[in-house]
Parts: C-alpha cells; sequence; structure tokens
C-alpha cells in the first residue's frame, strides 16, 4: 500500500464551551464530540470593539482548549451584544437585565457571535464573526418583568433568548447564520469543521 492511499484520522471534535446552548447547537450535526471548559477571562480590553472582543475570545477559548486536546479540531464561540458600539455581556442578575432590556427597547443591536476552530496537530487555525442585526420594539416595564420571571436569561449577552420566549421582544432579525444568535453559528461551524478535517456527512 502507498503511502499516498493512507489518509490521516479525522480529529476528535471539542467543544471548548460548557454553554448548554451551545452544546445543544452542535448536537444537531449528530457528531460524537466532548466539552471542555477554557477558563479565559472574558473581560474587555480597553477600548476594545465589540467585534474585536468577541473574535478575540473565541480564538482564545479555542486555544486553550486546543493546548490541552491537540489532535482535536477545539470549537470556541463568543457573544456580546453591540449597542452602538458598547458592549453588553451576561448581566448576570435581575437588575442588570432590566437595565439592559430597557436600554434596548426600540433600538437595533448588533449580536456579534464569533467562531473559532483550532486544530494544533494540522496546524489549523481560523476565525470568523456572524453579526445579527436584532431589532428591539418598544415593549414596557412590566413585559421585562414577564419574561424576567419566566425566562431568567440571566447568562444571555444582552439578556436576549430569542430560542425562549424573548422573541416576543423582537421586531425583526437579520442573519446570514440563523443559529448565530443563540450561540453558535453552525453553517460556519460546518464549514471550519470541513476545512480542519472533520467528516460531516
Amino acid at each position: 500500500m502507498s503511502d499516498r492511499s493512507i489518509q490521516a484520522p479525522a480529529p476528535a471534535v471539542v467543544l471548548g464551551s460548557t454553554s448548554p446552548y451551545r452544546r445543544e447547537l452542535l448536537s444537531r450535526l449528530k457528531l460524537d464530540f466532548e466539552v471542555a471548559a477554557p477558563g479565559v477571562d472574558e473581560a474587555a480590553l480597553p477600548g476594545e470593539t465589540p467585534s474585536a472582543l468577541a473574535r478575540r475570545l473565541a480564538l482564545a477559548k479555542a486555544r486553550a482548549v486546543a493546548a490541552r486536546f491537540p489532535g482535536a479540531a477545539v470549537i470556541g464561540s463568543d457573544q456580546v451584544a453591540d449597542l452602538d458600539g458598547e458592549p453588553l455581556g451576561k448581566p448576570g442578575n435581575h437588575e442588570r437585565a432590566v437595565a439592559q432590556l430597557r436600554r434596548m427597547r426600540g433600538r437595533t443591536v448588533v449580536f456579534q457571535t464569533a467562531l473559532a476552530v483550532v486544530c494544533a496537530a494540522r496546524g489549523f487555525e481560523e476565525v470568523d464573526l456572524a453579526p445579527v442585526r436584532v431589532r428591539f420594539r418598544q415593549y414596557d416595564d412590566a413585559e421585562i418583568e414577564a419574561y424576567l420571571r419566566a425566562e431568567q436569561p440571566y447568562d444571555c449577552a444582552g439578556s436576549a433568548r430569542s430560542e425562549g420566549l424573548g422573541i416576543a421582544l423582537l421586531e425583526a432579525i437579520d442573519s446570514d447564520d440563523p443559529t448565530a444568535l443563540v450561540g453558535l453559528p453552525l453553517i460556519r461551524t460546518c464549514r471550519m469543521l470541513r476545512a480542519a478535517g472533520v467528516k460531516l456527512l
């Protein structure tokens, strides 16, 4: 058998995230994958734009996990809500969520969802951005309270859980990768995994 007929095995897939939303999305691809916490500080750097922050963190997460799984195709992702250039992260509690949602009503927010795939053994590294423009309607404070009580979206960027009751706060969504708003742009994920040597179909 010639060397040309021997193909390198496809790399394993590791999701560098503890997000249950990203785990559910990746499971749609019917892949066997592991999950590993990246342990990356998510604080923004001084003057860092929301898109630059999302890209940097996605790549940092993928690189951190790839250092522990060098033979795997490691997926890193991050999302930052961009309100006129100001980053809005995860609110963490009810009070901050109320404040975020009050600021966003009647306005358009760009959810900057970044994706990175790193396979150290193959020298593969790629990062991309999937921005999603979301127009919020003019909801009132009572609707904010009802939504937060029902969803408790304190671990979601900009307090927006569009896959749940948060959709009732919106007027329109504009995106070329529809799962990006939930946290993992699957069209880009498929493209990057194929480029890293992962067979999907």
